[in-house]
């Protein structure tokens, strides 16, 4: 019998501890031999202070890695990882730059290894079929509505709204990440608004102008400070009827029927796609998501919003 693959975990924060623990325990062909952070321990595995600690003590113990940490640190952590010769998922967002990310991805072809951007909320439940409903019709519009509460999702996370957290976007390139996979155009920006308080330097909410590669509009809204029911849905109109996505992607309804699908598995699909990429071996590194943020930021009117504080 082959033996599992054996992953480190870098970063045990909410995200993780959350969604990447029970995740990696119910896949078959990964398990969790070591965490690296500077804060928390996970109980039952070797635990260290730092990546470099992690690689130093472990060696060839460890196959690959999934690095959580915040975006701003982790094109450090990924080089050192795939210079060490290990497989690497990257949480989403997959770097704080295109350009980075873009550099680990050459480095990963270089040494032999497989580097994993995990956009989670594509293997949400409904993505697949709406993907298969889009294909071949025509796109005439869609509209975006992504907010939720930074207080609940991220409570005290002050990195989050520094240069290079993202802000909404954390959030938001959720909602990009599926928009990018389930049309069948490539998407660009057009306009944005950023909305960014006084004492921070990421925007908290961000209006958003998108359009098809032949002109089909798509607007976005994203707020990070709606309170009580958060709302993920994403709406599209093609020839022959409209598709809304909704619960981040996990419900769906054509011309307002619900179509059946199956349970939310988002982050289990992920480790078994990593299992797979590894297995061939083979990369799976998209940047569209974080163009089009990176793009929103090179092209988006800055506005001032009231002092956000946690």
């Amino acid at each position: 019998m082959k033996r599992p693959i054996r992953l480190g975990l870098v970063g045990l924060g909410k995200i993780a501890r959350d969604q990447h623990l029970p995740a990696i325990a119910g896949v078959d062909g990964i398990e969790l031999v070591a965490v690296a952070s500077r804060n928390a321990q996970a109980e039952g595995r070797r635990n260290y202070a730092s990546l470099e600690d992690m690689l130093e003590a472990e060696g060839p113990g460890i196959d690959a890695l999934a690095l959580c940490q915040p975006p701003q640190v982790r094109y450090a952590a990924a080089r050192a990882a795939l210079l060490a010769g290990k497989h690497v998922l990257l949480e989403k967002p997959p770097g704080a730059t295109v350009s980075e990310v873009d550099a680990l991805a050459a480095l990963a072809r270089e040494q032999g290894v497989t580097l994993f951007a995990s956009w989670h909320s594509r293997y949400a439940a409904g993505v697949a079929e709406a993907k298969a409903w889009l294909a071949g019709r025509e796109l005439e519009s869609g509209r975006i509505t992504w907010k939720e509460d930074i207080r609940v999702w991220h409570p005290g996370q002050d990195w989050i709204l520094a240069a290079g957290g993202f802000g909404v976007f954390d959030p938001g390139i959720n909602a990009l990440s599926i928009v990018t996979e389930i049309v069948p155009e490539r998407l660009r920006l057009i306009d944005a608004t950023l909305s960014i308080p006084a004492n921070r330097q990421a925007p908290i909410a961000a209006e958003l102008s998108l359009a098809t590669a032949s002109g089909a509009p798509i607007s976005a809204s994203f707020d990070f400070l709606q309170t009580g029911q958060q709302t993920w849905d994403i709406a599209l109109t093609a020839e022959g009827g409209t598709l809304l996505l909704s619960h981040g992607g996990n419900l769906l309804s054509i011309d307002g029927v619900p179509v059946p699908l199956g349970p939310e598995a988002e982050y289990p699909a992920l480790y078994r796609r990593f299992v797979a990429l590894i297995a061939e071996p083979a990369s799976d590194v998209d940047v569209a998501p974080l163009q089009l943020v990176a793009d929103a930021f090179l092209r988006g009117e800055p506005t001032h919003a009231a002092n956000f504080d946690f």
